[in-house]
């Protein structure tokens, strides 16, 4: 299990990295996780902070075509979710991006035939994040067990810190214990938690 830390001080070569916080995995949602709204007021105020702090903020999204890998009807595990362009893929109302602070947003699982459950897969991410300065990510978003987990992992492997922030993240638990399994294998790779 993943050491909790005590929150660290922000500064330059930070970066808070939202993972896929959209309508559809929200309560109501085509794939909506358990309790998933409750991650958007601890992920407002890591939003505030790093707004505040002039630091960048990330916010990677699926953004799938209506006939990608990942739905049934093509073979895959999951109902049709995130569909580009739809009110299921547009970030959670409840969620506050400041007007004032640029995004920047990265599309993620927009192949039909490639499924894409990490923020880094497919994308330009790593030479975003790299061309920025960023050193270390704090990470919240959805789920767990699935995108989360594999963003981290991905990120673990680029050299990047990571700071995973536990009150803002929620598992699907397609089977029992992914949750668990999941921040064991974060922290196996080195990511730290942080429980505030």
């Amino acid at each position: 299990m993943i050491s909790p830390i005590q929150a660290p001080e922000l500064h330059a070569g930070d970066a808070l990295l939202l993972v896929d916080v959209q309508n559809d995995f929200l309560p109501g949602g085509s794939l909506a996780v358990p309790v998933a709204d409750q991650i958007l007021e601890p992920l407002n105020r890591w939003i505030a902070r790093f707004s505040t702090a002039g630091l960048p903020i990330i916010a990677t999204r699926d953004w799938h075509p209506p006939n990608h890998c990942s739905f049934a009807a093509q073979g895959g595990p999951w109902p049709p979710h995130c569909i580009a362009g739809s009110p299921g893929a547009e970030f959670g109302a409840g969620l506050r991006l400041p007007a004032d602070t640029p995004i920047t947003l990265i599309a993620k699982g927009t192949d039909p035939g490639a499924d894409a459950y990490s923020g880094f897969e497919g994308t330009d991410l790593d030479a975003r994040l790299r061309a920025a300065g960023v050193r270390r990510l704090f990470v919240g978003g959805l789920a767990t067990d699935y995108c989360v987990l594999n963003t981290v992992l991905d990120a673990r492997r680029s050299g990047y810190e990571v700071v995973l922030l536990e009150r803002a993240i929620r598992p699907v638990e397609l089977h029992p214990g992914d949750g668990a399994r999941a921040l064991a294998a974060m922290a196996a790779a080195g990511a730290q938690l942080l429980k505030d």
